[in-house]
């Protein structure tokens, strides 16, 4: 239990200092990009170039994904304080929201689709071999 907790922490810390990392990139450069989306494009490209495996942080990212609802209560609760200017400008933070999600969905949907089908290219392309 105690390996595992400290696993959990191990992780976590990891995927921590990539967002810092990428914190530091995004006020160095003067990047428009939050450091956060930064840090995950370096993860990604540790990935590729496998310099860090899936399984060295799998268990804290599970968990963090588990819980993302509580990071959206702050937000939530922010959103209360401006109760006047939901009531005016409120369709349109809608309408964005709206529009980003079905952006977001039908690319993830879109990078799924290519993925599954390049996975599926190679495996066949192995049982020929």
């Amino acid at each position: 239990m105690v390996r595992r907790i400290a696993l959990l922490i191990a992780q976590v810390f990891f995927l921590m200092i990539l967002s810092e990392i990428g914190n530091l990139i995004a006020v160095f450069f003067h990047l428009p990009i939050p450091g956060s989306v930064i840090g995950l494009f370096l993860l990604l490209f540790l990935l590729y170039k496998k310099w860090v495996r899936v399984e060295w942080f799998e268990f804290g990212a599970s968990l963090l994904l588990s819980e993302m609802l509580l990071f959206f209560v702050p937000s939530a609760a922010g959103i209360v304080q401006y109760g006047a200017l939901m009531s005016v400008e409120g369709w349109r933070l809608l309408l964005v929201i709206a529009v980003s999600t079905l952006l977001v969905m039908g690319a993830t949907g879109w990078v799924a689709d290519r993925l599954h089908h390049t996975l599926a290219k190679e495996k066949t392309t192995h049982a020929v071999d």
